[in-house]
């Protein structure tokens, strides 16, 4: 795997779990909890929400199998969505910039930090894309795994310094750094659907 190609998964990654997204979540539903207990918080979405995206990194593919669908016709589905995330992080709109509200009584950890914002539709659409058996071996995919630990540790330190962080670069700086994201996700998602046609009529 040449650095190009490692370096565009991780912006993959970066994109679709956005660790900045999931930090402002972070700050909002933790906000009345005791700062002893945040570590924990936080620890637990990333163990969750890293487990989801392992389980479909190694599992998805064989449930695509299972379903008779083409890893092609799911990575074009997949790129339009992804497409649609990024559309919607660059203007400001729909869910994938408006922080889901916790229920009353359910772990904050598991709703909505570990489940959608870790582990979101996105994400889970990103890791089965790139670990696609027909065009990665198993050490590039296990490259991917590494990689996807990686943006998950990133995650997990931004939201240990989340006070600080969101302190310095405030509501407009987060704003601006999700919607360079949500372009890079577009360009990203536009290569995945041309490459997904060019294998559909090939």
């Amino acid at each position: 795997m040449n650095f190009e190609l490692l370096f565009g998964e991780f912006l993959l990654l970066i994109a679709t779990i956005d660790p900045i997204g999931t930090l402002s979540i972070f700050v909002g539903v933790t906000g009345k909890s005791p700062r002893e207990d945040r570590p924990r918080i936080a620890l637990k979405a990333t163990l969750i929400g890293g487990a989801v995206l392992l389980a479909f990194l190694v599992l998805g593919q064989f449930v695509l199998g299972a379903l008779d669908v083409r890893l092609e016709s799911f990575q074009l589905a997949g790129g339009l969505i992804l497409f649609l995330l990024g559309l919607q992080m660059v203007f400001g709109v729909g869910p994938a910039v408006e922080a889901p509200k916790p229920e009353a009584g359910h772990d904050v950890a598991v709703f909505p930090l570990a489940l959608p914002s870790i582990a979101s539709p996105g994400s889970i659409l990103a890791v089965v894309i790139l670990t696609d058996n027909h065009r990665f071996t198993v050490l590039e995919q296990a490259v991917t795994a590494i990689t996807l630990v990686v943006v998950l540790g990133l995650t997990y330190v931004l939201m240990l310094a989340a006070n600080p962080i969101h302190r310095l670069i405030g509501d407009t700086g987060g704003m601006i750094i999700v919607k360079v994201m949500g372009l890079l996700l577009c360009a990203l998602a536009t290569e995945n659907c041309v490459e997904a046609v060019q294998q559909l009529w090939s």
